[in-house]
């Protein structure tokens, strides 16, 4: 800080990076924040209530008394039973000198700046494509798992014009957007399935109906 306080701390700790935001003060610093490489991050409000947590599944935005006011999940994350909900970008101020911007899971920005200069750090992960939504092994589909997975993506999917519709009232504007690329990729993984399973060819059709 231009007190000449200690503001940014990185350090390593075994095989991931941590980076430390301390208020400025001389002595009994309080932590403003911790973003960890291994995607697990958290930002503090003045009087020590968490602000912002994430991890690699996703993460949440809480007031100063504890309630949650918004969520999101990553697109590449771990498929669970909730719908996918997408990040609005995040801008906060720690303190005068210190910004977070959370723009998407592998660029989330801690930004320094003093006396007309500025430093950044990208504490963003990168999660890899090949981990999320992996559906089980073709052996173990039955016709009753084949069609629970597609009434699964079909939920999604309303949900996720549900999401549209009230982000975009205007019909023109919401039948431009696409479905998440994790409904896209998790529909073509069930239709492939379908056409490599040993099931009847009106079970065939109805999950393709579902699922379209």
């Amino acid at each position: 800080y231009p007190s000449g306080h200690l503001a940014i701390l990185v350090v390593r700790e075994k095989n991931q990076l941590i980076c430390i935001v301390q208020e400025d003060k001389p002595i009994n610093a309080q932590i403003q924040a911790v973003f960890k490489s291994s995607g697990r991050s958290t930002c503090y409000y003045p009087n020590g209530a968490v602000w912002i947590n994430m991890n690699i599944q996703g993460g949440q935005y809480l007031d100063q008394g504890g309630n949650r006011v918004r969520r999101w999940t990553w697109p590449n994350s771990i498929m669970t039973p909730e719908p996918h909900v997408p990040l609005k970008p995040i801008f906060i101020s720690l303190n005068r000198h210190v910004g977070v911007r959370i723009l998407r899971q592998d660029k989330i920005i801690v930004s320094f700046l003093a006396r007309g200069q500025q430093a950044k750090f990208n504490m963003g992960t990168k999660v890899k494509v090949s981990n999320v939504s992996r559906l089980p092994p073709l052996a173990q589909l039955g016709e009753d798992e084949l069609l629970r997975l597609a009434f699964r993506v079909s939920i999604l999917r309303l949900f996720d014009r549900l999401h549209g519709c009230l982000n975009f009232p205007s019909t023109e504007q919401r039948d431009k957007i696409k479905p998440p690329a994790y409904l896209i990729t998790q529909t073509l993984k069930i239709l492939e399935l379908c056409t490599t399973s040993d099931i009847s060819d009106e079970l065939r059709s109805s999950v393709s109906a579902i699922v379209n």
